[in-house]
Order: C-alpha cells, then structure tokens, then sequence
C-alpha cells in the first residue's frame, strides 16, 4: 500500500519578496565590477618606468666591456699558467717524447751574437725554426723543440755551456711563438680549419737558461765549475697576445722562474745544436 505525502504549497509572496531584495544590489556590484575593470596605468607612470629602465639599462652596458674584459683577462692569465707549468717541467726534464708540441709551437727564434776573446762583441745573426722550412730546422718532434728551447745563455766556442764568454763565444737570445696548449678544446689538434687555427689564442715566450755562477773576474775556481755545469736558472717569460700582423699585445710580461740541477747535454744534429738537461747527472770537475 502506497504512502502519499502532500506538496506543501509554494508562497508566492515570500519568493517575490526575496528576488525584490537581491535584485536591487544587482546593479551596485555590477557597476563596482566595471570600475574596477576599467583601472590600468596612466601613460605618465608608463613613461617614468620606461626611464627608469633606460638609466639603468645605460649603466649596464657601460660597465659591460669592463666585465668582459676582466674575464678575458683571467682566462689568458689562466692559460698562461697552465702553459708555464708544463713548459717548466718538459725543459728541466730533458723531456723527448713531448710530439703533441708541434701542434702548438709555430716558430722558435736565436738572436745569437758572436763574442770574440776578451768579451768583444761581434756579428749577430738570426736563427729561425719554424714547421715550413728546410727539413734541418722543421720543427718535426718534440725532442727538437725542447732542445732548441734549452739553449743556453752562453755557449764557448764549441758551442758548449759557460758561465762566461771571456774565452770567446756566442750569446743566445731564445723566443718562441706558441698557440695555447689550454684553452677551448674545439681549438685544439686534429682542428684543420685555418680561421679557427688563426683565432687562437697564442703568445710570444722568452726562454733564459742562464748559468746559476758567473765568473765575473775570469778565474777558474772549483767551485764556480761546478755550480756552471751542474746548476741553471731557468726564466720564461711570456707577453701575449700575438697579433695577426705579428705585433704582441698589451698583456704580460708574466714570469716564471726556476733552478735546474744536472748537466746540460750538446747534441749537433743535421747543422743544428740541441740542449738537454739531466737532472741526475751532476759535474765531477776538479
């Protein structure tokens, strides 16, 4: 049996009532939506941002070049460095097997002046290696630029070391040419394009192996003999970078200064004198 329940009936009035109470706030918050639709910036507080802007946009891209070249200043110096420490260790070592430096060192000069007896000097001449000359001075090895690299201050008539051209000799003023063994790898060997190889960074390195004694009275003292074949100083000194019209920039001089101990060896090969050093090698001379 079915339950019906009655429908109380709807008062009429009372939703009258209330759709009149709402309906009259309608067009207040209508109109408070549309003002507040309608509220933005004015073209003076536009104008004002857009100088604000400006100034400081002006300051940053003047202190830009600044920054830049900062930062090209830190990562030359940075490469310089690195260069140095492994050139310091290759020369003092008598090093023979570095082949991976013919992809970096492009020409090595001898400013040589000749000394007659009595420290007169004489004739200059210019020595040059580099990878484009004659096979007796390419630079084919490692072993030949190191050797070139180790070439003593003084060298006596026989082209061996001394501490002093009294007897005669010859006096060497080495400087090489280098592209940077650290740096951006995509400048880096088996790199063939040419304007990539160009735009390397590359500085002009001054190499010193001056005795560690000099014998400035001309006496053949024990001690002076030994220091004079068995210690050296070595100085590299760097100024970069290389321009493409040969010139050296405004960087630099940066140098590095070590003591060598051993001999130094004398090789003459194809015309052409190469130095090592032994750095366990020590004179015996009385």
């Amino acid at each position: 049996m079915k339950l019906l329940t009655a429908i109380p009936p709807v008062d009429t009035r009372a939703t009258r009532a209330g759709e009149s109470r709402y309906s009259s706030r309608i067009p207040h918050l209508a109109s408070r939506i549309t003002r507040h639709r309608e509220q933005g910036f004015t073209m003076i507080e536009i104008a004002i941002c857009l100088a604000i802007i400006g100034v400081a946009l002006v300051g940053i891209i003047g202190v830009l070049p600044y920054g830049m070249n900062t930062q090209r200043d830190n990562r030359e110096e940075t490469v310089i460095g690195q260069d140095a420490s492994l050139l310091v260790e290759l020369i003092r070592n008598g090093a023979r097997g570095a082949d991976d430096l013919t992809n970096y060192v492009i020409a090595i000069t001898n400013y040589q002046v000749a000394f007659a007896t009595n420290a007169v000097a004489g004739a200059a001449n210019t020595l040059g290696w580099d990878s484009i000359s004659g096979t007796a001075s390419k630079l084919t090895s490692g072993a030949k630029i190191i050797g070139l690299l180790s070439t003593p201050e003084f060298v006596d008539l026989n082209y061996q070391p001394t501490n002093n051209l009294f007897s005669g000799g010859y006096s060497n003023h080495i400087v090489a040419y280098v592209r940077s063994m650290s740096g951006l790898a995509a400048e880096k060997p088996p790199q063939d394009n040419q304007i990539m190889r160009d735009d390397t960074f590359t500085y002009r390195l001054f190499i010193l192996n001056a005795p560690l004694a000099q014998d400035t009275n001309n006496n053949a003292q024990a001690y002076n003999r030994h220091l004079d074949a068995s210690f050296h100083d070595l100085r590299l000194s760097y100024t970069w970078p290389v321009l493409p019209t040969r010139n050296v920039g405004g960087g630099g001089p940066r140098n590095f200064r070590t003591s060598v101990a051993g001999q130094v060896e004398h090789q003459f090969i194809n015309s052409v004198d190469y130095y090592y050093y032994h750095p366990q090698t020590f004179s015996t001379a009385p």
